[in-house]
């Protein structure tokens, strides 16, 4: 490990082989357009040494594990967070690692999420934004969002590309917008169901700078005020975002800094990168890396809390990481 190394980065992600096979075995060659990114916990560490990185919160991601057979996905869960464990046990300095669970049943999520935190002692859950037809906020998840709240569980919001049946055809790659308007469309949802206010202990940690949470603002806050949902939020949306963790995956651009800095708490906002899931793969990370570096905005003291203390707050098992 690089001695200096200091950096978290709360958005990784694994690759393991079984899961690759499982979602062979069910017509599912990639993410999306894109073909498996090479990965290995080797590789993982490798890579985390060369970029100085001490620390990184890895995940299952999209497309998930759920493809239309809640025994499939069952199964496959338990597989992944089994695996996700192991990694974290031999590496426990290196990894912390996000459970994933059988939704849409919520009754086998409920028994995953209680077999990842309270036997496997993983760091959190990994949800994508919408599974089948539903996305994250419907009532029919609520049994299962009250047990994470109960155990004021860490939530990753991650993105899923979703099925482009009736829409119109265009030729651009899919990731390009569909990835961070699935994140505006899922939070925007929770919102108009007064997920923050039920649910007020789960510490939500949004991909991608919150996606495009911070252009509809506007039409959120007046969404806000109709009756039926500002019973919901009695506190104001700008107030429930504050309560938010922000990651900065893909998204250390100056406009989009800025832009978070008018919705988030300075203290909720996170360095991540996506790896291996990028068009650009390793160069990923120096791309965000170099975006937090340079951006007028920060200062030292704000790219140190990124870098590393606003995570510690998430994972302090990290805090002897040095």
């Amino acid at each position: 490990m690089t001695t200096n190394a200091t950096r978290i980065d709360t958005h990784q992600h694994h690759i393991p082989e079984f899961y690759k096979k499982a979602l062979e075995s069910v017509g599912v060659h990639g993410s999306g357009e894109n073909p498996w990114a090479k990965w290995s916990v080797a590789q993982a560490l490798e890579v985390l040494d060369r970029k100085g990185i001490a620390s990184t919160v890895s995940s299952i991601s999209s497309p998930g594990i759920y493809f239309g057979d809640v025994a499939f996905a069952t199964k496959l869960a338990r597989e992944c967070n089994e695996f996700s464990a192991g990694m974290v046990a031999d590496n426990p300095s290196r990894f912390a690692a996000l459970g994933v669970v059988p939704l849409p049943d919520t009754a086998a999520a409920c028994r995953e999420a209680e077999h990842a935190l309270d036997k496997l002692k993983l760091d959190g859950i990994s949800l994508l934004t919408h599974v089948g037809k539903s996305y994250l906020g419907q009532p029919e998840y609520d049994e299962f969002f009250a047990e994470l709240n109960r155990r004021k569980a860490v939530v990753f919001l991650h993105p899923v590309r979703p099925k482009h049946d009736g829409l119109s055809d265009y030729d651009f790659p899919t990731g390009t917008v569909e990835l961070t308007t699935d994140t505006t469309r899922a939070v925007v949802n929770m919102f108009y169901h007064g997920y923050p206010e039920r649910f007020p202990d789960i510490r939500w940690m949004l991909s991608h700078a919150g996606g495009m949470l911070p252009m509809v603002i506007y039409r959120i806050q007046n969404m806000s005020k109709r009756p039926e949902v500002a019973a919901k939020l009695p506190k104001g949306v700008d107030y429930y975002l504050k309560q938010m963790y922000f990651d900065l995956a893909q998204a250390s651009v100056p406009l989009i800094m800025r832009a978070l800095e008018d919705i988030a708490d300075p203290a909720k906002i996170l360095f991540g990168t996506d790896y291996p899931f990028s068009q650009v793969g390793e160069k990923v990370i120096d791309d965000v890396m170099a975006g937090i570096e340079k951006f007028d905005g920060y200062d030292a003291r704000r790219r140190e809390m990124i870098f590393r203390e606003n995570a510690l707050a998430l994972f302090p098992r990290f805090a002897a990481a040095r």
